[in-house]
């Protein structure tokens, strides 16, 4: 009993091994830049918005994402959250843009529409928070960025 025990610890401690030397000590963790974040002409009185992404992989393998995860403050209010599981593979060495739609809450942004009207302006604060799963082992990328934007789209 206590041989076949052994033998079970034995087997586990070799495949532990070789599946931690499958992993490559020279990846680097893959880039993402937020290239636009910007306001969308709306129908209703719910703003929409448009979130741009550039993934970059700087390693010799192509990058297969899982997913994005992202949420958007407007002046200390939660108003946007989503995901997405349409992101195109990444090849090795290559970038990609990735565009996000989103629709604001209305519920979440009723306290931000009533903010806004107490004092009228062109512009305001966002935060912007976005975590790239890249699937595997790896650890998930997080990008934040903070900023303001304007009310009125572009023409």
């Amino acid at each position: 009993m206590a041989k076949k025990r052994s033998l079970i610890l034995y087997i586990m401690i070799i495949l532990l091994a070789a599946g931690c030397a499958t992993l490559r000590s020279d990846y680097e963790t893959p880039s993402v830049i937020i290239s636009d974040f910007r306001s969308l002409p709306s129908e209703g009185i719910v703003p929409q918005f448009e979130i741009g992404l550039r993934i970059i992989n700087p390693n010799r393998k192509a990058l297969e994402p899982i997913g994005i995860s992202y949420s958007v403050k407007l002046e200390g209010h939660k108003v946007l959250t989503g995901v997405t599981n349409k992101i195109p593979v990444i090849e090795a060495y290559g970038e990609t843009d990735v565009t996000l739609a989103a629709t604001a809450d209305l519920f979440s942004s009723i306290s931000l529409l009533t903010d806004l009207m107490k004092t009228q302006r062109d512009k305001f604060n966002y935060v912007l928070d976005v975590k790239l799963d890249i699937g595997g082992f790896r650890p998930n990328i997080h990008v934040k960025k903070e900023g303001s934007i304007s009310l009125t789209p572009d023409h």
